[in-house]
């Protein structure tokens, strides 16, 4: 098993090991919450202290025309993960218009570093193995966050491993050390795209409970391609902040410099930090 997977078996393991020893605070779809709550402040304290100034550097610092070919290239080497699941799901047509992106990529885009795929109007498909085990009415079971890698459910978090055998970055079972290192620029490349949302989950009374409930509903939209219903109950889904007399409730953060793209809020090239988890699920 590669490096980066066997870390993410074994954080996965703990978690729930962990979780058999909580007491139920009384969440719908969390109960594991009391555990989760003490994940997500160790994942927020590493975050602060190492990944956000680390992908605010990089963003600074390195030229966005290298950041864009890092992008590209990491998202490359991890699309054949959507186009596996897009078969996987019976989706013939998505396959087809994924494989065709993955070979003009390969070959007219150097790779993977350049992207004439996008330019040529082909659309890019977001597919898991999660998803594809929601497809066929796998529940998706209690939210747990896991250590390091942020926001999952029962289902989802083993399918990561599932996912990692299709991810060119480890499934080429090449050197360790080689592995490590496109897990870190992975993991710094998708923080500095997700810098922009920090300010809205800054803004939230209660942080952990905005970053579940935003997690759950986009897992809920991408499993259902967007099929989801409009009158979702939202009792369960507001910010505790919204329930506080108007003077009580916390001042909203300033606007961030930039604004977050819509690759930064669909690349599969992940991350595991706590905001940002509510945009996208981890893989390293």
């Amino acid at each position: 098993m590669p490096v980066p997977f066997r870390a993410a078996a074994g954080a996965l393991a703990l978690s729930l090991l962990a979780g058999c020893t909580t007491t139920n605070m009384g969440t719908p779809g969390d109960p594991l919450e009391r555990m989760n709550r003490a994940t997500y402040r160790f994942n927020d304290s590493v975050d602060r202290a190492v990944l956000r100034p680390v992908a605010t550097g990089y963003r600074d610092h390195v030229p966005q025309v290298v950041r864009k070919g890092i992008d590209n290239v990491l998202t490359h080497l991890a699309f054949p993960t959507t186009i596996v699941n897009d078969l996987l799901q019976l989706k013939i047509k998505d396959t087809l218009i994924d494989l065709g992106r993955f070979t003009v990529n390969s070959t007219l885009g150097l790779g993977g570093l350049l992207d004439p795929a996008s330019h040529f109007g082909i659309p890019r498909n977001d597919e898991d193995f999660g998803q594809t085990l929601g497809r066929w009415g796998v529940p998706p079971g209690p939210y747990v966050v896991l250590p390091f890698l942020g926001p999952s459910t029962v289902r989802d978090g083993p399918s990561l491993y599932v996912d990692g055998q299709t991810d060119l970055r480890v499934a080429l079972h090449i050197d360790n050390n080689v592995e490590w290192t496109l897990a870190v620029v992975s993991l710094i490349n998708r923080r500095s795209e997700l810098l922009a949302f920090d300010a809205s989950f800054d803004a939230a009374y209660d942080r952990y409970a905005f970053i579940r409930n935003a997690w759950l509903q986009r897992r809920e939209y991408q499993v259902k391609d967007g099929e989801v219903e409009d009158d979702i109950p939202l009792e369960e889904l507001e910010d505790p902040a919204e329930e506080l007399p108007a003077q009580e409730a916390p001042a909203a953060a300033p606007p961030d410099d930039g604004q977050p793209t819509a690759e930064a809020s669909s690349s599969p090239a992940t991350s595991l930090m706590p905001a940002s988890e509510a945009m996208e699920p981890g893989t390293f």
